[in-house]
């Protein structure tokens, strides 16, 4: 069974349609990419992944429960969690902070143990931060732990808002843009951080992203959407052939 099924799913803004009937699905394991030209409802379709929107029609499946219209509150402790194309830090907290504030959602003694201070809030928070430095660690930024996130390099935040994200336990990942802004050297480990997800974290993960060279090298499969509708999805080599994704990139005389 697939991690993830979206069938039909649509989303309409007044009389625009942003997503348009879309079927997708990803397996476990899978790194997949959603492509597109600007306006093409990615990051939309994300949004009705995450339950930032509820969406006017069709349903998504996770991990084999029904999950269409959920919250993001809902989303999240169930193993789906993400990134954004503009970064969303905690500015004024320090880095291990915006860690911990990602794992808030499976600590369980609540506002009132905390208040107390009792001894079983005393070892979750224990056990919360060394997971937190370990996650750090593991994004290459435990050395700075205790600054500011606001004081990181550019590439740096974009690691800590990972490091955040698998803070919530994910088994879906997703991406919004994750290489943006960054130089080639940043990329280049970006892309080996990602396959480490995959590979020894056993995170599935889907992004969106438009360096085109980073999407045919780390891709298992891409979906192409074009005006909110897809119009491919396949491996690299067949999308990267399609005479409609052609089109939709670079016009109907490239594609003819």
């Amino acid at each position: 069974m697939p991690l993830l099924v979206a069938e039909k799913m649509t989303k309409r803004f007044g009389g625009l349609v942003a997503v348009n009937e879309v079927d997708f699905s990803i397996e476990k394991g899978e790194i997949a990419s959603i492509i597109g030209p600007n306006g093409a409802g990615k990051t939309t379709f994300f949004n009705l992944i995450t339950g930032v929107y509820k969406p006017d029609g069709g349903t998504l499946t996770f991990d084999g429960r029904d999950i269409t219209g959920r919250a993001p509150d809902q989303i999240v402790p169930i193993g789906i969690a993400r990134t954004f194309q503009n970064i969303r830090l905690f500015q004024n907290l320090t880095v291990l902070e915006n860690v911990l504030v990602g794992m808030h959602v499976h600590l369980r003694t609540g506002l009132f143990g905390g208040m107390l201070w009792s001894p079983r809030h005393k070892r979750e928070e224990l056990a919360a931060k060394q997971k937190a430095v370990e996650l750090l660690d593991y994004v290459g930024l435990k050395h700075t732990a205790n600054d500011l996130a606001k004081n990181l390099a550019y590439g740096a935040q974009r690691r800590l808002e990972l490091a955040r994200a698998l803070g919530c336990e994910p088994k879906l990942l997703l991406l919004d843009e994750p290489k943006a802004g960054m130089n080639p050297k940043e990329t280049a480990e970006i892309m080996e951080l990602i396959r480490r997800l995959r590979d020894e974290r056993a995170i599935t993960v889907l992004l969106i992203e438009h360096d085109m060279k980073m999407v045919m090298q780390i891709s298992d499969r891409i979906a192409v959407l074009d005006y909110g509708t897809k119009i491919a999805q396949g491996t690299p080599d067949e999308v990267r052939r399609n005479p409609a994704v052609i089109e939709a990139y670079l016009g109907r005389g490239a594609a003819s």
